[in-house]
């Protein structure tokens, strides 16, 4: 079975070559651009591609501000920021996640409580979210959500699109606006992918997307915040911009600020890429469908994308019987020259968030045995 994957891969990519997970796909203005950037002599934060990648995710994800940052875990950070989380706070988040959304929270000084996913989503559930906050939290004087165990206040939820599947965002939103929490939208992963037909990213009071070089379009390294809340755009770009006040002459900062801006050059690489992304959406679904049919076949379930959702299917994943399946699935495949990946360990079984307070993970540690990722590079 396992040899049928291969050459089933190995067809579709139509090479015996190794092939990674996803590489990046540079077949329009690449180039063009970002010798245009370099000729302006603009290659550091300030420039006209900066401007215009910002103006393109804003209108593709239908937000009405985008800050571009150097990379999606700094946008994180700032977006948590940006609603106030501090030491004093917790953040609910999924375990089932990249470390980037731990380590944002932990930036903040926060720390992060998991809670479960759901199997048709990979992502957070609102039904676990929702059993921990009535189980576990008060509502104090000020409307503050409070944890009952340790008397911190809880001021921000951090769902994830899992490999750009997009979770029940909707749901999870709104019982978070009971509580008062507020939501800080982890899209990284789910550029191009709709949910009730509205853009992840687009839900929260911030969403963030990371264009990092394994993402379905890449700057290289980079991110965006999105937000329709004029304040709060403003403020991500002065702390992101070393809170820098301006002056024509003087250098005055009027509080801790971040060297977090994207750069002019890595802005026309990803200019150019987002030209090209609604056909890197339409090759990635195209794709998904080939394995869907292959896979029906074989004793392995492939992931689609969850009811209601149109997802980018940025990564492909395949479920095996269990954990020794899966790792005998994974040996097999990368000493033939096909790469493929295990999902993460979850975040709380990593020593720095082993004491951090979880639900019920059940369906997390179901997954965590037995989900592999494959081949999910754009066929163009």
């Amino acid at each position: 079975m396992y040899k049928n994957v291969v050459d089933f891969i190995q067809e579709l990519y139509n090479t015996k070559e190794f092939l990674p997970l996803h590489e990046p796909r540079f077949i329009g203005n690449e180039k063009k651009y970002v010798n245009e950037a370099i000729d302006s002599t603009f290659v550091s934060s300030v420039g006209k591609y900066v401007t215009q990648l910002e103006a393109m995710i804003a209108e593709f994800s239908g937000c009405k501000y985008a800050i571009a940052t150097s990379n999606g875990t700094s946008a994180l950070h700032i977006g948590l920021k940006l609603v106030g989380v501090d030491k004093s706070c917790e953040v609910i988040t999924q375990p089932l996640t990249f470390i980037a959304t731990a380590n944002a929270i932990s930036y903040c000084n926060a720390k992060p409580v998991f809670i479960d996913v759901d199997k048709e989503t990979l992502g957070l559930s609102p039904s676990k979210l929702k059993e921990f906050l009535e189980e576990f939290t008060v509502m104090n004087e000020v409307n503050e959500c409070i944890n009952k165990i340790t008397k911190k206040t809880i001021k921000a939820c951090v769902p994830m699109h899992t490999f750009g599947h997009p979770c029940k965002i909707d749901e999870i939103v709104s019982i978070c606006d009971e509580y008062n929490i507020s939501v800080v939208e982890d899209a990284a992963e789910s550029l191009g992918s709709y949910y009730k037909g509205k853009h992840t990213g687009s839900f929260g009071k911030v969403g963030v997307f990371s264009f990092n070089g394994n993402k379905i379009i890449t700057t290289g390294g980079g991110g965006m915040i999105v937000t329709d809340d004029k304040e709060l755009a403003s403020r991500a770009k002065h702390i992101t911009t070393t809170a820098k006040v301006p002056d024509p002459y003087e250098y005055v900062h009027d509080e801790i600020g971040y060297n977090y801006r994207l750069t002019n050059l890595s802005a026309a690489l990803g200019v150019a890429q987002m030209e090209q992304l609604p056909l890197f959406i339409e090759k990635q679904r195209e794709l998904a469908k080939e394995y869907e049919a292959f896979f029906k076949d074989l004793d392995m379930q492939f992931i689609t994308e969850p009811e209601n959702s149109n997802s980018n299917y940025w990564l492909n994943a395949v479920i095996l019987k269990d954990r020794k399946t899966r790792d005998s699935f994974l040996k097999y495949t990368n000493d033939n020259g096909i790469m493929t990946r295990c999902i993460w360990r979850l975040m709380n079984k990593l020593e720095m968030f082993k004491d951090c307070q979880c639900g019920d993970l059940s369906n997390s540690e179901w997954f965590e045995d037995r989900v592999v990722n494959i081949s999910s590079s754009v066929i163009v």
